[in-house]
């Protein structure tokens, strides 16, 4: 294992704990990160309240002082100043680090004019491809270069164009809603990304001043060329987080409520969950989910939203192993999500793969032991999995957890687990780390 202070952190699992109780949502990481970077696109600051104690906050507040703005910890959200100093070179170091990154590409160049960035990096999930970002911003009117590494796009002036999306990227979608606002006229964004975060980011960019239709569908309208000023904003509930501990407390036979959440946000996941033989109850921003008895297999396949998310499909494999049959998940996202199988199985979890299917058969008897976390996901799919197995599971390179999960180790604690945070302290990303210790 590698022995850098950012690797040293674990986790400490023992099994055999039913969950019980209530968990208050943290802001969605996939949400908070794309605002931050929306921020840039006025000189006036910009408010974003429920913004989640995670390591990749910490990355993007980096990346975005390196631009010139200012970024604030106010209580649970953050104060970003993005005035007249800007640059349009975001630093390799931080961009290599964090996928996320490559979204200053379009508020950069809707401000600037221009934008330096650093081939992105990020958890080893596959490639994600950034031509769809890049095709996207040449029909706006910019040009692009590709050199040693880093993508140069410039452009006097956006002109809003009819942009179809070969896939239903996020990230593409989000770089170019941002950018439109610059445009003049009006762009036409076909086979947008329909997730959430989107329309969060729409809620936000609208609330800064800019006129846009269609979030939530498959076909955005921006209206460019208003002026955007200052805003205050609160970030919508984690959908991903609120998915794991649903997960967690079924494979626990638990009985788990998450508090923030509009349950039409999770629907196929619940429906997914509820075939499987747990009791799924929703209310207005509330979803509890209990599991008294057998679990049953099902088929799931990864798709874009509103599909089954492929953030969550390493925890559901875990639940899978449970279940009283044969499951087949589906990767249809990023092609290297089954980066924790390996790892699983050190477990007990006997899962086989082929191509982008894996092949799930219990219930199994998952035993505790050491595993390495490969990323975000999948670390927490191993938490899940520790809480399940017989004795202790130690997981480490937990600071994958930590991009996207605040204070896991504290509301596993306050739910009954036994979980215990030993080595490094868990990284929050506003330069306050927690303790290490008894969760």
């Amino acid at each position: 294992m590698d022995g850098s202070p950012e690797h040293a952190g674990r986790l400490l699992v023992r099994g055999g704990r039913r969950l019980q109780g209530d968990v208050r949502l943290s802001g969605a990481k996939n949400s908070a990160l794309k605002l931050m970077a929306a921020s840039l696109l006025s000189a006036e600051p910009c408010a974003i309240r429920r913004v989640p104690r995670i390591s990749d906050v910490g990355t993007m507040s980096e990346m975005l002082a390196a631009l010139g703005a200012t970024v604030t910890r106010d209580g649970d959200g953050l104060l970003i100043e993005a005035g007249g100093a800007l640059n349009g070179c975001a630093p390799y170091e931080l961009v290599r680090t964090m996928r996320a990154s490559i979204i200053v590409m379009g508020p950069l160049v809707a401000r600037l004019g221009e934008a330096t960035i650093a081939m992105p990096g990020g958890c080893n999930i596959g490639p994600r491809r950034i031509d769809f970002h890049l095709r996207g911003l040449e029909k706006l009117g910019a040009s692009i270069e590709i050199e040693h590494g880093f993508i140069k796009v410039a452009c006097e002036r956006l002109r809003g164009a009819v942009v179809t999306l070969d896939y239903p990227s996020v990230g593409a979608t989000e770089n170019l809603v941002m950018a439109a606002t610059a445009a003049a006229g009006e762009t036409v964004i076909e086979n947008a990304a329909r997730e959430p975060e989107i329309v969060d980011l729409c809620d936000f960019l609208s609330g800064m001043g800019a006129e846009i239709e269609g979030a939530g569908s498959s076909t955005l309208r921006v209206f460019g060329g208003r002026p955007l000023h200052g805003v205050c904003h609160t970030v919508i509930a984690d959908r991903i987080e609120a998915g794991t501990y649903l997960i967690m407390g079924a494979a626990t036979g638990g009985d788990v409520a998450v508090h923030g959440l509009d349950p039409v946000n999770l629907e196929l996941f619940l429906t997914k969950l509820s075939q499987m033989g747990a009791a799924v109850e929703t209310g207005a921003q509330v979803i509890r989910v209990r599991r008294d008895g057998a679990l049953k297999p099902v088929d799931v396949s990864t798709l874009p939203h509103p599909g089954f998310a492929t953030d969550l499909q390493a925890q559901i494999m875990v639940l899978l192993t449970l279940a009283d049959g044969t499951s087949i998940l589906t990767e249809n996202v990023f092609e290297n999500r089954f980066v924790v199988v390996d790892e699983l199985n050190r477990l007990g979890a006997g899962i086989t793969t082929s191509g982008h299917h894996a092949v799930v058969t219990g219930p199994r008897a998952l035993t505790g032991t050491v595993v390495e976390a490969p990323d975000l996901r999948g670390g927490a799919a191993l938490v899940t999995a520790g809480l399940v197995a017989d004795g202790e599971t130690e997981v480490r390179s937990v600071h994958h957890i930590d991009r996207g999960y605040e204070d896991m180790a504290g509301k596993l604690g306050r739910l009954g687990a036994d979980v215990e945070r030993v080595g490094a302290p868990a990284e929050t990303g506003d330069g306050r780390p927690r303790a290490a210790g008894n969760a």
